[in-house]
Formats: structure tokens, C-alpha cells, sequence
């Protein structure tokens, strides 16, 4: 059994290399399982199990009846943190907007100096999304989540696509723990970010996030709801 598990675990090592070697991204389909077999020189039973391995590592998509196909989730799992099983989440709230202070707005300058004409039309496009959730009076979370990652994106940070989980976790538990009211101050704050990302402008972005921040945080601290 020891002998069988290894050789599973270094077929899921050579498909990792495999697919890294190959540059597959998301949503590419691997090989079917008697051709991986042959290339790694093992059998499809264990082709299958190192399969779930890297499926269970959020690094791979079985689809039953279509094949493999590389996660949108990029290996990183949707609570790296384990935060679900942190009890107190006031506390845990007044964390997360700590943490998020220490990182986005170093986040969105570098989104200022790095950010392409084609992010800044995705960047637009979310923000007006946000506000029209906002004034029809629909759930903004998603979108406002999107909006940020596609911040984090735009700074060209290779370790921060591994953080948006996190990013994630924060907005949802804002609005699941407490509600919203800073509708207002979400709208013109993330306008003010867009703009000072479009105009390249790394001081203001950083100043524009820092504030988006703080609106929050005072919030918070005045024990009245909170929004992203």
C-alpha cells in the first residue's frame, strides 16, 4: 500500500511538471488518462488517483464525461486561512480590514504604475456593475469582490492572486456579519481608485484604496454595519 501511494503521489508530482512544463492555464484540457499513462510510463488506475490529487488540490477540474481541465482556482484553496472555523468574527472582521490596510493600497498603486488600457476598461466595467447593484438595490458582493481582484491583478504581483481568497472572505463576511450602508462612500471610493488607476496615478491610488479602507474601519469601530 506504502509503495502504491508513493508511486500515486510522484505520478501527481510528474502531471504538476507536466503541466507546467506544457504552460497549460485555465481551462486547458489535459490528455486522457491512457495517453498521460503511456507519457508517464504508469497505469490509467494510477493516472486516475494522482488526477484526484490535483483535483483535490483545487489545481485541476474533473469533468465527468468531458476529461481534466486546468482550475480557475489555480491550486489556491477558497480558505487558505481556514477562517470558517474562527469563532469570534468581530474580531476576525476588525483583522481582515486590518490586513486588508496593510495590503491594498500598496496593491492599487502598483495597479496604477502597471495597469494595461485593457484592465482599465475591465476595472470600469466592474465599478459600474457595483453601482448598478447598489442603487437597484441588489446584493454588490460578487461584483465588488471581482472589482478588487481585478486590482490585485492588475499589479502584477505574482503572490497576489493567492491572496484574493482572503480578500474574498473579508467582503463576504462584511456583508453577511453586519450588513451595508456605506453604499454611497463604496460608489465614490471605487471611483476614485478607477480614476487614479486610469491616470496612472500611484500616490492617489494608493490614498483613493487607503480611504475606501478607513470609511470601514470607522464604521466599525462606531458599531454601526459596514459595507465593502
Amino acid at each position: 500500500m506504502t509503495d502504491s501511494r508513493t508511486r500515486i503521489e510522484q505520478t501527481a508530482d510528474s502531471l504538476l511538471h507536466y503541466i507546467i512544463d506544457q504552460d497549460l492555464r485555465e481551462g486547458d484540457k489535459l490528455p486522457n488518462e491512457r495517453e498521460l499513462g503511456s507519457r508517464l510510463g504508469v497505469g490509467r488506475g494510477t493516472v486516475r488517483e494522482a488526477l484526484r490529487i490535483l483535483e483535490s488540490r483545487n489545481i485541476l477540474e474533473i469533468r465527468h464525461g468531458a476529461g481534466s481541465f486546468i482550475s480557475q482556482k489555480n491550486g489556491v484553496p477558497d480558505d487558505p486561512l481556514g477562517l470558517i472555523f474562527i469563532k469570534n468574527k468581530e474580531k476576525l472582521i476588525q483583522d481582515l480590514l486590518d490586513f486588508r490596510i496593510w495590503v491594498e493600497p500598496r496593491v492599487a498603486a502598483l495597479a496604477a504604475q502597471y495597469a494595461e488600457d485593457r484592465d482599465v476598461l475591465e476595472l470600469e466595467r466592474l465599478c459600474n456593475e457595483v453601482d448598478e447593484c447598489i442603487l437597484t438595490g441588489q446584493s454588490h458582493v460578487q461584483k465588488d469582490a471581482e472589482f478588487h481582484t481585478k486590482i490585485a491583478e492588475c499589479s502584477r504581483n505574482q503572490i497576489m492572486p493567492n491572496l484574493v481568497p482572503i480578500l474574498h472572505s473579508a467582503i463576504n463576511l462584511f456583508i453577511k456579519e453586519t450588513g451595508s450602508t456605506l453604499r454611497t462612500e463604496t460608489m465614490k471610493t471605487h471611483h476614485a481608485i478607477l480614476n487614479a488607476i486610469k491616470q496612472k496615478d500611484v500616490t492617489a491610488a494608493f490614498d483613493s484604496m487607503f480611504l475606501h479602507l478607513i470609511y470601514n474601519r470607522d464604521r466599525l469601530r462606531e458599531g454601526a454595519t459596514v459595507t465593502d
